[in-house]
């Protein structure tokens, strides 16, 4: 064959790597012993349960071959990320023959030991999965989950101006919503400060038992689609490996060179206007090199070939016979030494050192990590004269903080907030100040905040800002999500899958710690009333507290100086997923910033200025988690004083929700003992909760307690009202929760019914005024706490 990129030597060298990696790949789905098959293939050689994706492999492993040529080439700084992530046995195959994965592992030694417990290892017990988990040196992404590979991508390349992802997207997972979005995240690559995403479409036809929509449409339309999307597509099709090998290299070659010509004119010239980046589409066979036909019916080619193509050797005895002839079609006897080992003419193909994808120090962020410069947050304090004190919003108070904290950090670039365009809502203006919106399309005259590069990711897709955030802590660096919490639901199981990367990659040896991922819930459940029903969801913590104990964390600080020193904890932890729920709208102030950091720091404390029991028992505890469960608890608690003076009422506040648990089942739970010093053993808790009720009680069902804990939160009640009206609603109230005070405790007597009864016409008051005026009673607008007095 004549060839212009390769040689016929280097084509051959790269298809028997190829076969190399072909055959790995086969074997750990096939093979508990007989590695290379030096005896006859025996039914026992064969593991009694056959798993893994074999249709996507194939493609990947010629994917890897010939980056790897360009990486030796070009000398590029390059990751791999596999989209269709069930094609494990591609990324562990690779980083074996590289020889990474027996670096990281030493027991899978480069020999017929290492390749035996290499095959036996994959799908089996004890072993590891078929995704490209976190066991795998050089994955940032598993793709258990299909639909965030490019989104992942591009958080790895901000700020990393040298590093190109490669990023393998399945046509099956390029019908996902994320995926499709994930193409418009071109639009936000600032080409002088950060690397290139090289997508490459994986065209092989099918799903698990369909065919792709993008493998069905014509080539002109797909052209069409990804030009639309802003991408200069190169395709590579076929099926004939020498001259596959010939036309993907070429356009390798082609796609580097742009990449690189793009950057060298915006890093030499500056910015005229955004580029169309390079990608790749590989039409190549589903299942490719593997069996023609199983049992009468194609599988190359076909959705057949999606998973294990010959499944059950055992109940038939020619199957035995297909997988002998498939495994010996690579001819490993040609690849391996005597020992097992890859022969050195094939060995030296793959990069050395950091330059091999699996060793890349990016696809293990924790080894390029940094603290951030964080400003002290006592600084950006609050005056809280004395408890109640107005305040302008929590989150506005916090701005400034994170402000600075992109301020500080500016230099080494490693710091970034991301929202679906509600930073700005979300009282987090200040930022603006020192920073832009990464933003590099078109702009208007009146336009604002928008620059090729800035510290805020904006775009109204909750998939893109986590999938972007996600792969810039991953690559080593940190970041804060801010959004609606209603819609935080819409990242759900993103949030699911980042957790169990987390919680895996905690006890994996060489796996560093990330930063965490930090959520800040604004424009909560509470204050949606302009917005209504739809905006009135507080589940994602129900959701997020399923997760493990060593990962997960709730905060519901009650007053912006607790924000700031729990936002401040947040940015300075490792390998967490921090969730904290905070208000934007002007709201009581409690605690002094002293006060404040003794408060969040033990998680959880009594009142003292808000009780009045001293040193005896009280006859009632009212407890409250979040800002408005702390402002109507505190208005009930003055109400209490006021009309029942002789009862003593202990306040206990909740910033960290997981002290609640016991010590056995979380970290920060608390001992019995000191749960019982604070809601007693045996005294009604009156406990206001700032989401759904049920979630107190599962967290706190193992207490003494645990059946005097009457909670009162959000009960899927709503509307577009008052937001003194979305606590009556949902019976959080004060004067609900007065009158549930006086329905525990028997003592109130004759005092307690008629202030019960005065209440109640307090709340009809309420309703004819709010319908009659569009607002809440002015005793309610100009409520201030007045202590004991």
């Amino acid at each position: 064959m004549s060839t212009n990129t390769l040689t016929p030597d280097l084509c051959g060298r790269i298809d028997a790597y190829w076969r190399a990696a072909n055959y790995l790949s086969v074997g750990q789905i096939y093979l508990y012993d007989n590695p290379l098959l030096r005896r006859p293939l025996l039914l026992s050689d064969i593991k009694h349960m056959l798993l893994g994706h074999w249709g996507t492999t194939p493609g990947q492993n010629f994917i890897y071959v010939h980056l790897n040529r360009v990486i030796k080439k070009y000398d590029l700084d390059m990751i791999y990320v596999s989209g269709p992530g069930h094609g494990g046995p591609a990324v562990v195959g690779n980083t074996y023959l590289e020889g990474t994965y027996s670096e990281v592992y030493p027991d899978i030694s480069q020999d017929v030991a290492g390749l035996q417990k290499l095959f036996r290892q994959f799908s089996f017990p004890g072993g590891i999965p078929s995704h490209a988990s976190p066991e795998c040196p050089g994955s940032i992404h598993e793709g258990g989950e299909l639909g965030y590979s490019l989104s992942h991508s591009f958080g790895a390349v901000f700020d990393n101006p040298e590093l190109i992802v490669a990023c393998v997207v399945g046509d099956g997972e390029a019908e996902t919503g994320p995926l499709a979005t994930a193409w418009h995240s071109n639009k936000f690559l600032d080409p002088v400060t950060d690397g290139a995403v090289l997508p490459i479409l994986h065209l092989n036809g099918y799903k698990i038992a369909n065919p792709t929509v993008l493998a069905r449409i014509t080539r002109e339309e797909l052209e069409q689609l990804l030009r639309g999307y802003g991408w200069a597509p190169l395709f590579v099709s076929g099926h004939e490996p020498a001259l596959m090998h010939e036309a993907m290299a070429t356009v390798l070659d082609r796609a580097v060179e742009q990449i690189r010509s793009i950057q060298h004119d915006a890093r030499t010239a500056g910015h005229s206007m955004r580029p169309r980046w390079p990608m790749i589409v590989l039409d190549s066979p589903k299942g490719w090199t593997g069996p023609k036909e199983v049992d009468g019916l194609l599988n190359e080619g076909t959705f057949r070939a999606h998973q294990v193509p010959i499944t059950d050797p055992a109940a038939h005895p020619g199957h035995l016979a297909l997988i002998d002839e498939w495994l010996k079609s690579y001819r490993a006897e040609e690849l391996f030494d005597e020992k097992g080992r890859l022969i050195a003419e094939l060995a030296e193909l793959a990069p050395a050192g950091t330059r091999r994808m699996g060793a890349n120090p990016h696809a293990n962020g924790g080894l390029l990590l940094r603290d951030l410069h964080l400003p002290d947050f006592r600084v950006y304090s609050c005056d809280v004269p004395v408890p109640g004190a107005p305040g302008i919003g929590d989150t506005r108070v916090l701005g400034p903080f994170l402000r600075d904290v992109a301020k500080w950090n500016d230099a080494q670039r490693n710091f970034r907030v991301f929202g679906p365009d509600e930073t700005l809502s979300n009282g987090l203006v200040a930022l603006f100040e020192v920073t832009q919106r990464q933003w590099d399309a078109s702009t208007q005259s009146n336009d604002e905040f928008l620059a090729p590069t800035g510290r805020v990711m904006e775009m109204l897709s909750e998939h893109q800002c986590e999938g972007w955030l996600e792969g810039y802590l991953l690559t080593g660096r940190h970041g804060v999500f801010n959004c609606y919490e209603a819609f935080i639901h819409i990242i759900d199981s993103m949030f699911n899958q980042h957790a169990k990367w987390l919680k895996v990659t905690s006890h994996i040896p060489w796996r560093r710690k990330i930063a965490s991922l930090n959520y800040l819930l604004a424009s909560h459940v509470w204050r949606q009333d302009h917005n209504g029903f739809t905006h009135q969801d507080p589940g994602f913590i129900d959701h997020v507290v399923n997760k493990k104990a060593e990962i997960v964390r709730v905060y519901l600080p009650p007053d912006a100086n607790c924000l700031l020193s729990v936002m401040d904890h947040c940015l300075r932890s490792r390998h967490y997923v921090n969730v904290v729920v905070a208000g934007k709208h002007p709201a009581p102030q409690w605690l002094t910033m002293d006060a404040a950091v003794k408060h969040c720091t033990e998680g959880i404390g009594i009142w003292e200025w808000a009780s009045n029991d001293g040193d005896e028992a009280p006859d009632v505890v009212m407890a409250c988690c979040g800002d408005v469960p702390t402002l109507e608890t505190l208005a009930a608690v003055s109400i209490l004083r006021e009309y029942l003076p002789s009862l003593k009422v202990r306040v206990v506040n909740v910033v960290d929700l997981m002290r609640l648990q016991p010590h056995t089942e979380h970290p920060h739970g608390l001992m019995d003992a000191d749960f019982d010093a604070l809601f007693t053993k045996d005294k009604p808790v009156i406990f206001a909760f700032h989401a759904y009720p049920w979630l107190v009680h599962r967290l706190t069902y193992r207490r003494h307690n645990h059946d005097n804990i009457h909670v009162r939160g959000y009960k899927e009640e709503g509307t577009i009202t008052t937001p003194f009206d979305m606590t009556v609603l949902n019976d959080l109230d004060r004067f609900h929760l007065v009158m549930d005070v006086i329905d525990r405790l028997p003592q109130t007597g004759d005092k307690g019914l008629a202030l019960k009864r005065q209440l109640k016409n307090k709340l009809v008051e309420h309703r004819q005024y709010i319908c009659l005026h569009g607002q809440d009673l002015p005793e309610i607008r100009n409520w201030r706490w007045g202590g004991l007095q």
